[in-house]
């Protein structure tokens, strides 16, 4: 019987697949034995040796021997108990201790002393190792996110599509998916009709055992997903480094370089070496979205100009008026992630014809020295003061009043030299210089229909009478100067 209990001990020491059977071969040694002792009349050795019959437990733990219990009772117990407080703090989700604990018993003649309890509650203590049931979001082989059941995760991806498209679209979506060969109908004006959306990575589940700590709540998920991963790299500023240059040497655009680095903007000043991040997050999915949309859109008119020699140069006369056309186009847009990434047209119409716009445009050279006869610079209209002393102050020019019509003109072929009002009390003014030492000044205009550096002739029209400046009512005032001296507008003018 000692041989017996040696080869029990002995089995400590190997794997549960080794001890298993060995121990089975034990314990029918065992029950031979006895029943050769007892059926030999061997009780009276048994009463000298002291020994009784019990049974024992040998305890594994996911198929490891984890020693001898007397009492199987205390092992459960403590899985009872270890279990209760994982169901207590992980409440909302289906919970196990991550551990197989079996038995096998055996009558032995022993005392409880040859079992190890302490030592088997510790070992099972300790190979606890509390897990969840979930459901995985696997992305091109890997999980990337666990959460507590299928509709958990389903509600996940479906939350994360209706951040780019309605609860309509998704539900057409998915009408569509049951009947992909319906024909559609022409998109209407201002329709935007949703053909499909999906994600840039098929998304599969699988059901693990994780770690409760691992599973995610659903918005704690889709913001994963949306956020991505980040492998953080950092990037030491050199002698003569911009924002610019490190943003484009990491592909990055200048905007993400500085939502990367809290604190800096583009006029930052950089130090060598101060550490810069340089790193982008990927989210791990994006959302597809294929639309068809309908538009009206404006066609841009054709603009003609036609020459006329008869008409001077620099002179322009509208002869048609421009208008836009219209034309509805039918555009296929795929989005990712809200932009557009991709557009085509599918159909296009012309609505409205543009109308071409027609300008004249004048060739006619004329020339800009006078000759020094002065034509009449209104249509009509008569002399309503002359040059000379006029409340005691000296009257430099002419005025011209009620003419057929307020049509300004200049009185001789020359070159604008000035064009505006100074605030001398002129008002709006015009200089022109005819380049044959004479000067002539138009005064007190309401419209200015010329350009400093345009060259004029004689008779076209420089601008509109007004009432300008220091003036009693619409008139023109006229002067002419001969060799930078005034002189009386009187000795030249012609009507």
């Amino acid at each position: 019987m000692n041989n017996l209990k040696h080869r029990l001990s002995n089995l400590a020491g190997k794997t549960s697949k080794e001890m298993k059977p060995a121990i089975k071969k034990s314990i029918m040694a065992a029950v031979t034995v006895a029943a050769l002792s007892f059926g030999a009349g061997n009780a009276a050795h048994a009463a000298e040796s002291k020994l009784t019959t019990t049974t024992v437990f040998y305890v594994y733990v996911n198929d490891k021997f984890a020693g001898t219990v007397a009492d199987k009772t205390q092992v459960e117990k403590l899985v009872e108990a270890e279990l209760a407080a994982a169901k207590k703090d992980y409440a909302d989700l289906d919970v196990d201790l991550g551990v197989d604990v079996s038995y096998i018993p055996e009558q032995v003649f022993s005392s409880a002393k040859d079992s190890n309890t302490s030592e088997v509650l510790a070992e099972l203590k300790s190979q606890i190792n509390v897990q969840a049931d979930a459901s995985a979001l696997v992305i091109g082989d890997k999980p990337v996110a666990y959460l507590k059941d299928q509709e958990a995760a389903d509600e996940v991806l479906k939350t994360l599509m209706l951040e780019y498209i309605t609860k309509e679209e998704l539900a057409e979506v998915e009408s569509k998916k049951n009947s992909p060969n319906l024909p559609l109908p022409e998109v209407k004006e201002n329709e935007t009709r949703l053909l499909d959306a999906s994600f840039t990575q098929e998304v599969s589940q699988s059901k693990e055992k994780v770690a409760p700590e691992k599973i995610l709540s659903v918005k704690e998920a889709v913001e994963l997903l949306k956020k991505g991963t980040l492998e953080e790299q950092k990037y030491r500023v050199k002698e003569g480094d911009v924002l610019g240059s490190i943003a484009s040497d990491h592909n990055l655009e200048l905007a993400q370089l500085l939502s990367l680095n809290k604190g800096l903007d583009e006029n930052s000043v950089l130090k060598p070496g101060q550490e810069l991040n340089v790193t982008v997050l990927k989210p791990f999915v994006e959302v597809v979205v294929d639309r068809q949309v309908y538009a009206k859109e404006e066609v841009a008119f054709e603009k003609e100009v036609i020459e006329d020699p008869a008409m001077p140069k620099g002179d322009t006369k509208k002869k048609q008026e421009g208008k836009v056309g219209m034309k509805g186009i039918t555009y296929s847009l795929t989005e990712q992630n809200g932009r557009v990434i991709k557009k085509e047209v599918i159909k296009e119409s012309v609505l409205e014809e543009p109308v071409k716009e027609v300008i004249v445009k004048g060739t006619k050279v004329m020339p800009s020295r006078g000759d020094g006869t002065f034509a009449w610079p209104t249509n009509g209209g008569y002399i309503s003061s002359r040059q000379g002393y006029r409340w005691s102050r000296m009257h430099k020019g002419i005025d011209i009043a009620r003419p057929s019509n307020y049509t300004i003109k200049a009185a001789d072929n020359g070159t604008v030299v000035y064009a505006g009002n100074k605030g001398d009390g002129y008002g709006n003014k015009i200089i022109v210089d005819h380049n044959n030492g004479y000067r002539t000044m138009y005064a007190h205009l309401a419209s200015i229909s010329v350009n400093v550096g345009q060259t004029v002739a004689r008779g076209s029209q420089i601008g509109v009478m007004g009432r300008t400046g220091n003036s009693t009512g619409i008139h023109l005032h006229f002067e002419v100067y001969q060799n930078g001296r005034i002189i009386d507008p009187l000795s030249k003018l012609s009507r």
